[in-house]
C-alpha cells in the first residue's frame, strides 16, 4: 500500500469522476440567497457527515460509511482509492484597533463586502493505492489524521491598508479507511469489495455541547472514489443476471456506489451519500458551481441576480465560494443564460426500422418480416413527440369557442382564473387584459390558451422564448374587437 501520487492514467480517470464528485462534496454547502444570515444556511452540513463516535448516541448521526460492491479484477490489478471530505474551519472576524491590536467583532464592513463569522469548508483528501491481492481476508487499514491548527488572513481595504483579519480555527480529525475482499462462489472470478470510512476521533462532548461543537471534528460530505487499473466493477443498479443475487446481498450503509465516468466503462466507482444513477454527469449547460445541485441552475441564477446590492455585499463577505456565485450570476452573458432554459436529451425510437436501436444489440427485424414484433402495426412516419406528427394541430391558427366567440392567436381576452385549477400567483391576474399567443392541445385532448399580459415589460422576452402564461377556456372572456 502506498500514498504516493497516482499514475497519470489513474489521475486522468479520477479527474473525470471528480466533476460529479465535486457536486457531491459541495451539495448544500451554501444555499441561496448565499448569505450567512439566510434562514436556509442556519442548518448546514447535511450530507455524508461522519461525526466523532462519542456524538452518535446524542445526535443519532453516523460515524462511518460502509460500501460493498462486486468487482472483476484482472491478475495483478491495483486499486486506487480517494476519500474526499470537507473539514469545517470556524472563522472569527477581527477589526484592527488604534493601538495596532485586534478585537473580535460581529461584522467588518468594507466597500465591496461585509465580513461575518462563518464555518468554511476546507477540502481534504486521503489517497492511496493498494494491490488487489493484498485485500484478501482481513484486508488493509489506512489511518489518517488532520491536526488542529489556527491560521490568520489579513483583511485590507481598497487602499491596501490592513483593517482587520480573519482567524480560522481547525480542530483535530482522525479517521481510517478499511478495505477487504472476499471471493464469490461460482465459475466467475468475482470478488466482493468492502470499503469502510470511519471517524475515529476521541473527542468527548460535555453536557453543553451541540452539533456545532461536533461539526469541526467531523468528516463532512464524505465520499469515496475507486479506480481499477485492470478489470472492472459491476453495476449495483443494473447487474448482470448471474450476479443479481450477490449484488442484492451487498450491504451499503449511509452511502451508495455507482459506476462513474463515461457510459460503457466500468473501471470507476463513486460511492456517495447522495443516491445517483450509473455514470452521472454534470449538465453541459451548467455555467458553474451554484452549491445546490438538486435545484435548477436557471432558477438559482435568476434569483441570485435579483439580490439587492446590500445582500450581494453580505454574500461576498460570507465565503469566497459564495462570492464566486454572485460574480457568476452578475457576469453571465445572455446566450449562456438562454442555454439554462432547458434541453431535450435521449429522444429516439425504441425499435429502429433499419438497424439496432442501441449499439451492440441485435438488429430489429425489417417491418413485416418474421420476428418483427410490430407486424400488422402501422408505423408513423414521424414520432409522436414531434410537432409534425399531427398535421391537424396548429397552435398558431387553431381556435377555441368561448361564449360563442372564436378565440385564437391575436385575440384579446380578460383573465378570470378559477380556484379549482390554478395557483395563487394566477389569482393576481384576475381582471387583467391579455393577448392570446396560441391555442394548444395536449395529448389528452385538453385545450390551453397561451397569453401574454398587457403592460407586462417582459412580454417580448416571453414571446421570444415561448414562455407564456396558460389558462383554460373557461378562465378567459373574449374582449370586443374594438376593445
Amino acid at each position: 500500500m502506498t500514498t504516493t501520487t497516482f499514475t497519470p492514467g489513474t489521475e486522468a480517470r479520477l479527474a473525470v469522476a471528480r466533476q460529479v464528485a465535486d457536486a457531491v462534496l459541495f451539495e448544500g454547502y451554501v444555499l441561496y440567497p448565499y448569505r450567512a444570515s439566510a434562514a436556509k444556511n442556519r442548518l448546514r452540513w447535511q450530507f455524508g457527515v461522519l461525526v466523532p463516535p462519542a456524538w452518535t448516541p446524542v445526535a443519532e448521526e453516523h460515524d462511518f460509511q460502509h460500501t460493498e460492491l462486486l468487482m472483476e479484477p484482472r491478475q495483478g490489478a491495483t486499486l486506487a482509492v480517494e476519500v474526499r471530505f470537507l473539514h469545517s474551519r470556524r472563522r472569527t472576524v477581527q477589526r484592527t484597533r488604534p493601538d495596532g491590536g485586534f478585537e473580535t467583532v460581529a461584522e467588518l464592513r468594507l466597500e465591496d463586502r461585509v465580513l461575518v463569522p462563518w464555518d468554511e469548508g476546507h477540502e481534504e483528501t486521503v489517497r492511496f493505492t493498494v494491490p488487489v491481492a493484498e485485500l484478501a481476508d482481513t484486508g488493509v487499514v489506512m489511518p489518517f489524521e488532520r491536526p488542529a491548527a489556527d491560521t490568520t488572513e489579513a483583511v485590507t481595504d481598497d487602499a491596501g491598508q490592513v483593517v482587520g483579519r480573519l482567524v480560522l480555527r481547525r480542530e483535530e480529525i482522525r479517521g481510517a479507511v478499511r478495505l477487504s475482499t472476499s471471493e464469490l462462489d461460482g465459475p466467475y472470478r468475482t470478488q466482493r469489495l468492502t470499503v469502510v470510512v470511519e471517524n475515529t476521533s476521541d473527542w468527548s462532548p460535555d453536557e453543553s455541547a451541540d452539533r456545532d461543537a461536533a461539526l469541526p471534528r467531523s468528516l463532512v460530505a464524505s465520499h469515496t472514489l475507486l479506480c481499477l487499473d485492470g478489470g472492472g466493477f459491476l453495476s449495483m443498479t443494473d447487474p448482470p443476471e448471474w450476479a443479481a443475487g450477490a449484488t442484492a446481498a451487498c450491504r451499503n450503509l449511509h452511502t451508495w456506489p455507482v459506476l462513474a465516468g463515461e457510459p460503457g466503462r466500468r473501471d470507476l466507482v463513486l460511492s456517495s451519500p447522495i443516491i445517483l444513477e450509473d455514470h452521472p454527469a454534470i449538465a453541459p449547460e451548467s455555467p458553474g458551481a451554484l452549491y445546490d445541485s438538486t435545484e435548477i441552475d436557471e432558477i438559482l441564477t435568476l434569483r441570485t441576480a435579483a439580490l439587492t446590492d446590500e445582500e450581494k455585499r453580505e454574500a461576498k463577505g460570507t465565503d469566497p465560494r459564495a462570492a464566486a456565485v454572485i460574480d457568476l450570476a452578475d457576469s453571465m452573458p445572455p446566450e449562456i443564460l438562454e442555454r439554462l432554459h432547458g434541453a431535450v436529451r435521449g429522444l429516439r425510437e425504441v425499435v429502429a426500422p433499419n438497424g439496432p436501436a442501441v449499439p451492440g444489440t441485435p438488429a430489429a427485424a425489417p417491418p413485416g418480416a418474421p420476428g418483427d414484433p410490430f407486424t400488422g402495426v402501422t408505423r408513423p412516419a414521424t414520432p409522436w413527440w414531434d410537432p409534425g406528427a399531427d398535421a391537424s394541430v396548429d397552435p398558431a391558427h387553431d381556435h377555441v369557442l368561448v361564449g360563442g366567440h372564436a378565440v385564437r392567436a391575436g385575440s384579446r381576452v380578460v383573465l378570470r382564473p378559477r380556484l379549482r385549477h390554478t395557483d395563487a400567483q394566477d389569482l393576481f391576474l384576475h381582471g387583467r387584459n391579455a393577448l392570446v399567443e396560441a391555442v394548444l392541445q395536449d395529448v389528452d385532448g385538453g385545450v390551453h390558451i397561451a397569453v401574454t399580459v398587457d403592460d407586462d415589460p417582459g412580454a417580448d422576452l416571453r414571446r421570444e422564448q415561448g414562455r407564456f402564461l396558460y389558462f383554460q377556456p373557461d378562465e378567459v372572456e373574449p374582449l370586443p374587437e374594438d376593445a
